[in-house]
């Protein structure tokens, strides 16, 4: 008799979910259908964490992006390792200070007179916002006291470009850059700032959105060498490019669809551009480059990781710079 009973109340409970889950779907249902409004409240509910009970066929019937959707939630969490600022008056100061503030969290929808000061210093300084709910301040908070605002600050200060062609003068080199175009994974940026260092780069490049910045985690990683190898951070990649090939800087991207590397003349002021750890290099940004390379590679799997693939191009150039 006692077995049977549990079985009922462990059978009425797992219904019992089902029937919650049902009626959150419901709701959600009814809250995002329609026009862009919708769609839009939908991305900061989920990102909040409060609409788990979704499914990804639910979320395409509602013509919502499935993968943009997710990398914004998972932005949120990417510098989780950076130095964490929290409340108006110290994100405030540590902004008017010219602290290297990689995001900004703000509370959706809040307008008072202390967080409108903060947005209005943070846009002179180009400071990246994100309007998040209350929920996900809560949750990324460390404190528990963050009045509607948080901060990720650079664990490191970032160098300008002309502390890059600084290094090459100094050194009598011609120079030697590394971009990345979108790495998130905070070890392969570590990785890949060592291999820069020894490798004898002068500087890497990263830009300001949908990337990793330098966090304690890439500190680690990159065993010292973010002490000695500047490392810019820049609005917009592609434009950059422009910029520096106006300095006689010639660049080359990798990429499977490319020209062998040991084909071609890599001796010059060179820019190694390297992508994103899953899409590769972004198409604008390639079609920016002066020279596409790619790795003769034997085996069955036919890509390496980017701080890998940083590694054997950074020294490809190392070898025909010193023959």
């Amino acid at each position: 008799m006692s077995t049977n009973r549990n079985f009922y109340k462990k059978a009425q409970r797992e219904q019992n979910r089902e029937n919650r889950k049902a009626d959150a779907a419901k709701k959600v249902t009814h809250k995002y259908d329609g026009d862009k409004t919708g769609k839009d409240n939908y991305k900061a509910d989920y990102i909040a964490g409060q609409v788990k009970d979704l499914t990804d066929e639910d979320m395409r019937r509602h013509g919502l992006d499935l993968e943009g959707t997710r990398r914004e939630e998972n932005e949120v969490d990417t510098d989780i390792h950076s130095l964490t600022i929290e409340g108006r008056n110290a994100v405030l100061e540590a902004i008017r200070s010219g602290k290297t503030i990689d995001k900004l969290f703000i509370l959706d929808g809040c307008q008072d007179g202390p967080v409108s000061t903060i947005r209005r210093e943070a846009t002179k300084m180009g400071i990246m916002m994100k309007f998040v709910s209350r929920e996900r301040l809560d949750q990324i908070s460390d404190t528990g006291k963050h009045q509607g605002v948080i901060a990720y600050a650079a664990a490191y200060d970032y160098a300008e470009i002309d502390d890059i062609f600084a290094l090459a003068e100094k050194r009598n080199e011609k120079p030697f850059i590394i971009l990345l175009d979108n790495i998130e994974d905070p070890h392969n940026l570590g990785a890949i700032i060592r291999t820069a260092n020894i490798a004898g780069a002068h500087g890497v490049i990263i830009p300001k959105n949908r990337a990793v910045g330098l966090t304690a985690t890439v500190a680690k990683a990159s065993a010292g060498a973010l002490n000695y190898t500047p490392v810019v951070k820049v609005t917009n990649i592609a434009q950059t490019i422009e910029e520096l090939k106006k300095r006689g800087v010639w660049f080359v991207c990798a990429d499977m669809d490319g020209q062998s590397m040991y084909e071609l003349d890599l001796t010059g002021p060179i820019g190694l551009v390297i992508g994103n750890e899953g899409s590769g290099v972004s198409r604008l940004v390639s079609e920016k480059c002066d020279m596409i390379a790619t790795i003769p590679m034997k085996g069955e799997i036919n890509s390496l990781n980017a701080s890998v693939a940083a590694g054997v191009l950074a020294y490809e150039i190392v070898r025909q710079r010193l023959s």
